[in-house]
């Protein structure tokens, strides 16, 4: 089956190869329209005018093995969804939102992967918040447990020369948290990372193109109003810079029990954790977590580019 989706402006073609699947060709659609608004709710508009999107079945249960690349008008993804997954699972999925995150950001050089796929798994679950795909807690349980696989380890070379799983998808991750960390206090959270990615976005760095890292960062940063991104990645780039996460997460607010996380809101950051999860200019505030409000999240793997 071949489909549509709109978004905006932009369009979705969607095509559903043949395969015995649980869920219906419209349960896909609406799967692929969740993961649009995300996306699109994030970045204010969906990246890129066209994409052509293949939903293959294969054996098993869940969604994996997620693929994008750019193209003429827009860009290609394929992703892959097990016969045996519920529509429970395509609403609990991240990988279609990581995937479509891709054709946000201009195509790098190969040293530079980490901020492709950090930017992808950075945003996915705050753009599904965002857009009431995802609850809030578990979006911060899922960083306090994983973004330390972030962190270098002995050896390590910098970003830029440190090609392992870890440093790869939750290194890049843990540049894009400190970023906007550092964006919101100097901006007084007027400003997040958000803002910075639009501004590479609006400037046309989107998959289509080949930008210099220094390019797409420098942009950013003049989205931003302040010189962020391209200072961090100086730091990062060919040496390992330890970062303090215990600290982090003391200061943001964000208490992890088990497989609970609370929020305490007398945290000094407090506000930074509410203006990183909703936007800037959201005004919504998270109440503190009781205990039945704590969520559990399960173990997530990362798919490549």
């Amino acid at each position: 089956m071949t489909s549509t989706v709109l978004v905006g402006s932009s369009r979705i073609d969607v095509h559903i190869e043949n395969g015995p699947t649980q869920v219906s060709n419209q349960d896909l659609m609406q799967w692929v329209r969740m993961a649009s608004d995300s996306v699109s709710t994030y970045y204010e508009r969906f990246p890129v005018p066209d994409v052509a999107l293949r939903i293959i079945p294969t054996d098993g249960r869940g969604v994996r093995g997620g693929k994008t690349f750019g193209a003429k008008g827009g860009g290609r993804i394929s992703i892959h969804v097990g016969k045996e997954t519920t529509m429970n699972g395509l609403n609990a999925d991240w990988m279609l939102t990581h995937e479509m995150v891709h054709l946000s950001f201009p195509s790098m050089a190969d040293e530079h992967h980490w901020i492709e796929e950090g930017i992808a798994t950075y945003v996915e679950p705050i753009a599904r918040v965002r857009a009431k795909h995802l609850d809030a807690h578990e979006m911060w349980l899922e960083l306090v447990r994983d973004l330390h696989q972030g962190l270098p380890q002995p050896g390590d070379k910098g970003l830029d020369n440190t090609h392992t799983w870890g440093r790869t998808y939750w290194g890049g991750a843990l540049f894009c948290f400190l970023a906007d960390i550092e964006i919101h206090k100097q901006t007084n959270s007027r400003k997040g990372l958000d803002d910075a990615l639009r501004g590479i976005l609006n400037a046309g760095g989107d998959i289509r193109y080949d930008w210099p890292i220094e390019k797409a960062l420098t942009v950013g940063d003049r989205a931003a109003g302040v010189s962020v991104l391209l200072p961090l990645y100086e730091k990062m780039k060919n040496r390992p810079y330890d970062v303090d996460l215990a600290a982090l997460w003391k200061e943001l607010g964000v208490e992890r029990d088990g497989d609970t996380v609370r929020f305490i809101d007398s945290a000094p950051l407090a506000r930074t954790r509410d203006a990183i999860t909703f936007g800037s200019s959201a005004g919504a505030k998270l109440q503190p977590a009781s205990a039945s409000q704590a969520i559990d999240a399960g173990r997530r793997s990362r798919s490549s580019r």
